[in-house]
């Protein structure tokens, strides 16, 4: 297929064979896309009402984007970006009249009139493109989790207040009721104070932890695709399809592994019903054969390992006492209640939580589901009434309350203010794995691990030459 020399793609071209995009440009444009603001940033966002349809944009609309578009038919579909226009097919052929392009920076350059887009690329490119559009005044719906490293969600957060754009992150669960339903038990005091939570996943569900080095085969890249633009900030990798578009979500260079993908829906629930913000400590341990294979200054294995257990030490807070959080993944899973029946299942298909209370146990699964109050009776003497405002529409009208709040200014239910740091310490989970079997200790407000300067260097990720927030 070609694209024209701006980077737009023509639909008449997306049957024949492309050239790449002079990398010159390319160089020349990342070099330059995060500091040039267009004049819509000065002039201020449109004024929007309820009647008014958004002009919507996508970047990565082969997967999750088309997901998330589909829900969102009710506005003015633009613009549409994605790398792989082979993978992108199905998105394009149902947004005929969206112009499509390759390089969101060329997009945004040429698109003046766009208000809101959506971000649903792989990991490592989430917030150089969030935080382009947010540095346009554009509204950003940012899929999960935020970014790939923590630097960069304190980042994205502080931009979204600074620009005062409209923010939303995909984990679709927060706007559901069932996650509401666990924070009124939480805080009814039904289950006395909680000092111990546990949150366990079924991921991951991919290739992963077997993998000794990258792989050795060299294939072409196809010709639908930009592999440089893929790529993006991480360092320069040779294309591969276990890469793209297949398990990039094991590679460190490119996804957040298990947490990063489960992470912000499951420990969603227990990061608000708790009150959570900033760990206070963070403990890694993962499963031996990835540890023998892992050395700290060059990592001879590439892929996150098969399971972790990861420990999260938080302060006391609003009324609660101090309280320890423990994520499990990989097949790893917290005891049994004691007072759980031996057939019962703990959580649900994805996964689940447990909140230890002095009084009680409250379990449920991802998004909240299938709550249930341990033992019983509690359940059914102690229910605490509706306190929480509803989402319309649950977790299928999470994109519809982004694009509400776009329009009246309230804010959306997982806007980075919330979705930000629970990002921050779904990320610190990733970061002990990387040093395990010694506790990190975290200063929050400063962003610093205090006890480890190895550990504290990879907060912030190192780009690629020519990228940069």
């Amino acid at each position: 297929m070609k694209a024209n020399q701006t980077g737009m793609i023509r639909p008449s071209d997306l049957t024949t064979r492309r050239t790449f995009l002079g990398r010159a440009a390319a160089a020349a444009g990342a070099a330059s896309a995060f500091t040039i603001l267009p004049g819509r940033v000065v002039a201020g966002q449109r004024k929007l009402s309820p009647n008014d349809k958004l002009n919507l944009a996508a970047v990565g609309v082969g997967g999750m984007g088309g997901s998330n578009l589909s829900r969102c038919e009710s506005e003015n579909v633009v613009a549409l970006c994605d790398v792989d226009s082979d993978l992108a097919g199905k998105t394009f052929a149902k947004h005929p009249q969206a112009r499509r392009y390759k390089d969101y920076r060329v997009m945004f350059d040429k698109e003046k009139d766009i208000d809101a887009v959506i971000v649903a690329t792989p990991d490592h490119t989430h917030a150089v493109i969030a935080l382009a559009a947010i540095r346009r005044g554009l509204h950003v719906y940012v899929q999960k989790p935020l970014t790939y490293d923590v630097r960069e969600a304190r980042v994205l957060t502080e931009a979204a207040r600074k620009h005062k754009v409209i923010s939303q992150m995909g984990n679709q669960g927060h706007s559901g009721p069932d996650i509401r339903r666990v924070c009124e038990w939480v805080w009814s005091g039904a289950l006395g104070p909680i000092k111990e939570a546990h949150a366990w996943t079924n991921r991951p569900v991919w290739p992963q932890g077997i993998e000794v080095d990258r792989p050795k085969e060299t294939p072409p890249v196809p010709a639908s695709l930009d592999w440089d633009l893929w790529i993006g900030p991480a360092p320069m990798r040779p294309y591969h399809p276990t890469y793209h578009p297949g398990n990039w979500r094991a590679w460190c260079d490119f996804g957040t592994g298990s947490l990063g993908d489960l992470g912000c829906h499951i420990v969603d629930a227990a990061f608000w019903a708790l009150k959570l913000k900033y760990p206070v400590s963070v403990e890694g341990c993962i499963s031996t054969y990835w540890h023998a294979l892992w050395k700290e200054t060059k990592p001879k294995n590439e892929n996150y390992p098969r399971s972790t257990i990861v420990r999260y030490q938080f302060p006391a807070r609003q009324g609660m006492p101090e309280v320890k959080l423990t994520w499990w993944d990989g097949g790893m899973m917290p005891p049994r209640p004691e007072a759980l029946g031996p057939n019962e299942k703990m959580g649900d298909s994805d996964g689940g939580l447990l909140f230890i209370g002095e009084k009680a146990t409250l379990m449920c699964g991802n998004y909240g589901r299938n709550l249930k109050v341990i033992p019983d009776n509690v359940m059914k003497d102690a229910a605490p009434p509706e306190s929480l405002e509803r989402v319309p529409g649950g977790v299928d009208g999470h994109e519809k309350d982004w694009i509400r709040a776009c329009k009246d200014g309230k804010p959306s239910s997982s806007n980075f203010d919330y979705a930000g740091p629970l990002s921050e310490t779904v990320l610190m989970g990733n970061l002990a794995v990387r040093f395990p079997d010694r506790k990190l200790l975290w200063d929050g407000e400063k962003m610093e691990v205090t006890n480890d300067p190895a550990a504290n260097a990879f907060v912030r990720r190192q780009y690629r030459e020519g990228w940069t927030l």
